[in-house]
């Protein structure tokens, strides 16, 4: 079943459908794509668009749903285009063509757009949190150890510093990535529901009803940007690699530290493995994979970018392209923002090293 098609005279070709096809990633957004529907039927009850029995009766279908799929009585799998079509499909299927009613005044276009702004704020929101973690991590770990140690520059004994500056370094850079992050969750914080395809609708609408409904600052503007605007995306994809990269460089000196060469610190066998065959290895695989997963996520930048780059206005399809990458870059960031946070609170500090290695070198 397809929820559109009024033109056409031809079966969709196999292939093509299956090319067409997001749902095997974008039923992520369920939850969000809800919420949206369900703001959109309060709306279009109080703008008489709806009676009041008909907006009860989708709103209690969709809050079925959504129970069903936490619950796992409805699985999140199935022949369907989108997760948009999954969720329709099955209210129209539970409620009838009273199901139908739902998209009246809305596009797939404002749809989609909403779910992924829902979505992007409440990633972004907790990828703060991780951060806040990380960084509060870093600071007790730093203050418990106030040994000293050589400071480098390129890779050479340079001067003499602390552990607690050193890793107070840290500390601030991530602090600025907070910053970056709550700027671009500012940025992001307006509703594009309402917008339609691109030119909104003929119907009599308030979009402030689900602007306030759904939790965003402000409403879209330009009809046309809110339906093809990625921005809030690639912001957010960039500030997860300037992450990445101070996560990846922290890593690379984990790694150094660690090793039989430095010895200044040990990481807790809980964020390490060993070797196949030499038994003797301890392996900081923690670390390394955080700093090879960190080109992971610049691609994922680079690959929203290069779609973007071409595209005239309003929306295109090219911009489905947008949702494994950003999900993948969310999924990515935070669980090496976890890891991190982990292994620097199980991390050992060798004093007695560092200290030795103070001693030789020329520093000042």
């Amino acid at each position: 079943m397809k929820l559109w098609g009024g033109r056409f005279r031809k079966e969709e070709n196999k292939l093509m459908e299956e090319f067409n096809k997001s749902f095997d990633y974008d039923n992520v957004l369920y939850k969000k794509d809800i919420e949206g529907s369900i703001a959109h039927v309060y709306m279009q009850v109080h703008c008489k668009l709806l009676t009041e029995e008909e907006g009860i009766a989708i709103t209690d279908g969709l809050v079925g749903i959504y129970k069903d799929i936490l619950n796992g009585k409805l699985l999140l799998e199935g022949n369907y285009e989108d997760i948009h079509s999954f969720i329709e499909i099955n209210l129209i299927n539970r409620i009838g063509d009273l199901g139908k009613k739902l998209h009246t005044c809305r596009s797939r276009n404002d749809q989609v757009a909403t779910d992924m702004r829902l979505y992007a704020k409440e990633k972004a929101i907790n990828i703060i949190n991780l951060i806040s973690n990380l960084k509060n991590t870093i600071k007790e770990v730093a203050y418990e150890n106030p040994v000293i140690m050589p400071g480098y520059t390129h890779l050479q004994r340079a001067q003499v510093v602390t552990f607690k500056h050193h890793l107070m370094a840290y500390y601030s850079m991530f602090d600025r990535d907070e910053k970056r992050l709550k700027n671009a969750l500012e940025i992001l914080d307006e509703s594009p529901l309402g917008c339609g395809a691109l030119a909104g609708t003929t119907h009599s609408i308030d979009r402030n009803i689900t602007k306030e409904k759904l939790g965003f600052k402000r409403i879209v503007e330009n009809y046309i940007d809110g339906v093809s605007d990625r921005d809030y995306l690639l912001e957010l994809m960039s500030n997860f690699s300037i992450i990445m990269m101070h996560l990846s460089r922290l890593s690379e000196e984990l790694i150094l530290w660690s090793s039989q060469e430095f010895q200044f610190v040990e990481i807790d066998d809980l964020y390490t493995t060993g070797s196949s065959i030499m038994p003797q290895k301890k392996n900081p695989d923690g670390a390394e994979l955080i700093r090879g997963k960190t080109g992971r996520v610049y691609g994922n930048l680079f690959g929203l970018l290069t779609v973007m780059k071409g595209l005239p206005l309003a929306y295109n399809k090219d911009m489905q392209e947008d949702k494994e990458g950003f999900f993948d870059s969310v999924n990515t960031i935070e669980m090496c923002v976890s890891i991190m946070e982990k292994i620097i609170y199980t991390i050992k500090v060798n004093e007695d090293k560092m200290k030795e290695a103070v001693k030789s070198g020329f520093l000042n």
